[in-house]
């Protein structure tokens, strides 16, 4: 960007989050002055309210002209007004730019304009020479509105805030709908980057944004309270919760909130199948918290191994740090905390070093089941290579506060003792959502069961997002004679190709197990599944209905599970806010798939996941990434683009600063090993 002969102007500053570019040029080849000033004006692009322009001293150039809004943040206010200055030898503060006579006192007017805007504040001030043309930015501090229940909008509460309920919440159209949000934490959490809390190479609030932060520049009114949900009630509309930082007149903290729309997203508990003395003796990996438990802990062994009165054997048991469960959050951990060992511990207590031990328990054949065969061999190949102990095919069957017991077909039960133990197997039901499938008659389920939409079976205005539910996909088999009467338009009891293919779009949708059918064994269209057993094609033939139930029969063996993962979590919470905002619309002019069992269409498509890939940091400066299809890779470059994914997957600015900066800090001066 040029003009007059002056410099292109970018600027980007880190810590506010804040982008300039250059205003309109000037007439005249001049100097470019650049004036950042920072207040709250929420306003883009004009003056303050009830306040008029600066006085211009000579037209035609415009006073208050803005910049176009800036697609990279449109969640900051930035306003840019653009005032033409010529040359002048008065003003000390731009004697160096020459400006003309009048072009301090059109500084003086933009500079009077930010000191009236309400509660300003100067934060920053940066000047640079360049082409005829004055601009400022003020940066929008919003105060936070909260809504008092009243008017006319749906109420719309959400459960929790982890990836599902924040996805929501910040998608959302608060304008729209009164936002109630509650949970017992205040904060969003970037659960992947916890195994990197535990050993120091990220601190913990540089992974949490605050809730009231995400809405904050909304235009709408949202209210959050601290408190846990433990009942929901779908037939009167309303969720019993209780807060451990307050108390009503009962002195208990209860309280009730009714609801037009319910978004359950409380999550997950850790799964510890009934193993005695799980919950008493080892860490859990799915909160900040315990990421910081562990982090204290790992610091405690190696103080207490370093003590002088301790036999070998003592600090042998010390520094043995023990994860069960061989999945992506187990696996990360134990190389996490091998680098840590190993690249800073080590120089810190040299003489206990050799007695530190990492042992990874797995009760299946492999770690990392659900990647590609070649990671999990590349991953249990370098775990041998730096010394961590992999026990494949042994299950945990009791933890005590000195040993472990555990049992493998080949050498039967063992106990080896410990010092630090982190159970990561697996996730289970709360209490909250096993009540509240006995409510609506799912109770034989192991978790809550929603349809395509993520609404949950069996209630009305109630959705369920995230690792508490799972998508129940209606089976092909279950709707055969219902999609076989919406195919045969003219109830001739026979279909032909051509009637299959005027619903064909219709199918791929409301079933996706077709289409991924088709796929799955190599076939062209739908005409493939029509063939008889000699493999003579049917497409001008009619079909009854016993022919069209055979060639759909193994349709159904496509059916899979979504997988309890941040991303799945994510992309659902980010689908139903779009539901939500487009409601209105939607009823008037449906856009989903035909209703198979009843007439018309559905309001919305239903959800699809976009599987984009997973990561598995093997430690070394080295990660796993496996995207979809058949493509691997593994090495030094995968773990830069895990820098860069996670980086930017973060959900403010001031969050991506803060990870950037401490794995800048992690390159330059190691972990903190502190017992903080």
């Amino acid at each position: 960007m040029r003009s007059g002969g002056g410099a292109a102007i970018m600027l980007f500053a880190f810590n506010r989050g804040l982008w300039l570019k250059k205003g309109t040029p000037g007439q005249g080849p001049g100097r470019f002055v650049v004036l950042l000033l920072y207040s709250t004006t929420p306003i883009l692009g004009s003056p303050p309210e009830g306040e008029e322009a600066p006085h211009r001293p000579r037209p035609p150039p415009r006073v208050w002209e803005a910049s176009k809004p800036l697609r990279l943040l449109p969640t900051l206010g930035v306003r840019t007004i653009a005032l033409p200055l010529t040359p002048s030898r008065e003003s000390g503060l731009l004697r160096a730019g020459e400006m003309a006579s009048g072009g301090w006192s059109m500084v003086r007017g933009a500079v009077e304009a930010v000191r009236r805007t309400p509660r300003w504040k100067k934060r920053l001030a940066f000047f640079v020479v360049g082409a005829g043309t004055l601009t400022y930015v003020c940066q929008d501090n919003r105060v936070l509105q909260t809504c008092d229940g009243t008017g006319n909008k749906k109420k719309v509460v959400i459960l929790g805030t982890g990836w599902a309920g924040a996805s929501f919440l910040r998608n959302i159209d608060t304008s729209l709908y009164d936002v109630h949000v509650i949970s017992p934490r205040n904060y969003f959490t970037f659960t992947p980057l916890l195994p990197s809390v535990t050993c120091g190479t990220v601190e913990a609030r540089s992974i949490v944004e605050p809730i009231r932060n995400i809405v904050r520049k909304k235009s709408g009114a949202f209210r959050f309270w601290e408190a846990e949900c433990f009942k929901i009630d779908p037939k009167n509309k309303k969720v019993h919760c209780r807060s451990d930082v307050g108390t009503n007149i009962n002195g208990n903290g209860e309280f009730v909130v009714d609801y037009d729309y319910l978004i359950v997203s409380v999550g997950a508990r850790p799964n510890t199948f009934n193993t005695p003395g799980v919950t008493e003796n080892c860490h859990f990996l799915k909160e900040v918290e315990d990421a910081q438990k562990i982090r204290k802990s790992v610091m405690k062994c190696f103080e207490r191994a370093a003590l002088p009165n301790l036999s070998e054997e003592e600090r042998k048991k010390n520094l043995h740090f023990v994860i069960i469960g061989g999945g992506p959050t187990g696996v990360e951990f134990a190389a996490e905390l091998h680098d840590f060992v190993n690249e800073d511990l080590s120089k810190l207590y040299p003489d206990v070093k050799k007695y530190v031990n990492i042992s990874v328990i797995e009760a299946g054949g492999h770690i990392l089941t659900m990647f590609d065969k070649r990671i999990t061999q590349f991953a249990e190949e370098k775990f041998k290579r730096d010394g961590i102990d992999l026990k494949t095919n042994f299950k945990v069957v009791k933890v005590s506060d000195k040993d472990i017991t555990m049992t493998n077909p080949a050498t039967g039960e063992v106990t080896v003792p410990y010092g630090m133990a982190v159970w990561s197997t697996g996730i289970g039901t709360r209490p909250i959502i096993m009540d509240f499938m006995k409510q609506v008659g799912q109770e034989n389920r192991r978790v809550l069961a929603t349809d395509e939409w993520l609404r949950v079976l069996g209630c009305d205005n109630v959705y369920a997002l995230g690792d508490c539910a799972t998508i129940a996909q209606r089976k092909v088999m279950e709707d055969v004679a219902a999609i076989f009467r919406v195919a045969d338009k003219d109830n001739s009891g026979t279909l032909t190709v051509k009637k299959i293919k005027d619903v064909l779009g219709d199918i791929y949708e409301r079933y996706p197990q077709v289409e991924l059918y088709l796929k799955s064994n190599q076939m062209k269209g739908f005409h493939d599944l029509l063939k008889d057993s000699d493999g003579n094609s049917k497409e001008l033939k009619e079909l009854d209905i016993e022919q069209f139930k055979k060639a759909l029969a193994q349709v159904d063996s496509q059916v899979k599970m979504l997988p309890a993962t941040a991303q799945v979590a994510a992309q659902e919470g980010s689908y139903l806010a779009d539901c939500f905002n487009r409601m209105k619309t939607c009823e008037e002019y449906p856009e989903g798939p035909i209703r198979i069992r009843g007439q018309g269409r559905h309001r919305f498509k239903p959800f699809r996941y976009r599987h984009l890939g997973q990561f598995a940091p093997l430690g070394g400066e080295q990660t796993a990434y496996q995207l979809p299809g058949d493509w691997v890779h593994v090495g030094h470059s995968t773990q830069w683009l895990w820098y860069s994914v996670y980086a930017s997957k973060q959900f403010s600015w001031r969050t991506r600063m803060l990870v950037v900066s401490d794995w800048g800090r992690r390159f330059i001066f190691g972990r903190d090993s502190s017992s903080l």
